[in-house]
């Protein structure tokens, strides 16, 4: 006996066109991409190719140099040989103070006005030392123990990437 509510197929499923998935593999291959996926009324088609070690190095190297290795139309200069690197700085013995993140240090709190510290000054536990702008907002950076500022390595309006060293207090 058969069951007369069962449906004949319970899901029905949209066939592949082997045209389109033809279609994307050309597209990988000729703007480089490494994978592509569409989805259009419940069918979801994902084609992707795998690069070898080989490809995906040449790739990364020259990509780079077509971007910065600009065209010379006259011999290349003879290449000096690169100066020996300085010896870093001497540092004051001391606890660094480091930047917490990317951005812009700034040792006043407006343009124009006293600097948050100079060396020598004595400064509490929280006290702030400079800030840090990043994406436009202001980040006071605070003293994390109480002593004398030794050394300030950086100067107004400078740069600081993340970790760098900012003050040194004793």
């Amino acid at each position: 006996m058969s069951n007369p509510k069962a449906p004949a197929d319970p899901v029905e499923t949209p066939s592949i066109d082997a045209r389109l998935v033809r279609k994307l593999a050309d597209i990988l291959k000729d703007t480089g991409l490494s994978e592509i996926e569409v989805e259009h009324a419940g069918l979801k088609i994902r084609v992707a190719r795998e690069l070898t070690v080989a490809a995906a190095a040449t790739t990364y190297v020259q990509a780079p140099q077509a971007a910065y290795a600009p065209q010379a139309a006259s011999a290349p200069a003879p290449v000096a040989e690169a100066p020996a690197p300085a010896a870093p700085a001497a540092r004051a013995a001391g606890d660094l103070v480091k930047s917490p993140m990317v951005g812009t240090v700034y040792m006043s709190p407006q343009p124009g006005a006293d600097a948050f510290i100079k060396v020598g000054d004595t400064v509490a536990a929280g006290q702030t030392l400079l800030i840090v702008e990043a994406m436009k907002t202001m980040n006071p950076i605070s003293a994390p123990k109480a002593g004398k500022v030794v050394e300030i390595l950086v100067g107004d309006a400078q740069p600081v990437e993340f970790g760098e060293p900012l003050v040194v207090i004793e």
